[in-house]
């Protein structure tokens, strides 16, 4: 029917944009239930190695969340490098590992600091989840935000 609302929705972006985001969102969304169960599967190797049960970033609440924040942050700077860079692929190719070691950094000041149950092996597994989320999430923004050749 002319004027309905079905008319507006569709009328206001073509089909294979639309198309295009649900893609988009549904591989940002994957990214993060897979990201999320490698982390809990880390998690769970870890507290059966010896980490503490007191050691809260270990526990889903704490690194669901993150995972999710993760993989999106990673998605918004894969796109900027994608419009903006002249080689987009040989940025991402070092920008990529440069952001995972620097997202280590909070980890190891948790070996400092006053955090109940930290330890090598409790920080170590942060870091290995952060490993996991990139990994995941690389893999995901390839495929969904694929980068143009130029």
């Amino acid at each position: 029917m002319p004027g309905s609302v079905s008319d507006a929705v569709s009328s206001a972006a073509p089909p294979t944009q639309r198309s295009r985001a649900l893609t988009v969102a549904a591989g940002l969304l994957a990214a993060a239930v897979v990201a999320s169960l490698g982390n809990a599967v880390v998690a769970l190797l870890a507290r059966a190695a010896g980490a503490s049960h007191d050691f809260e970033p270990l526990t889903p609440p704490a690194y669901v969340p993150l995972t999710v924040i993760g993989v999106l942050l990673g998605a918004i700077g894969w796109a900027i490098v994608r419009r903006v860079a002249k080689n987009p692929a040989g940025l991402l190719r070092w920008l990529a590992p440069v952001v995972v070691v620097v997202s280590f950094v909070p980890d190891l000041a948790l070996l400092g600091g006053e955090t109940p149950g930290k330890g090598a092996l409790a920080v170590g597994a942060l870091m290995a989840m952060h490993v996991v989320v990139s990994g995941v999430a690389v893999l995901a923004y390839r495929r969904v935000l694929p980068v143009p050749v130029r």
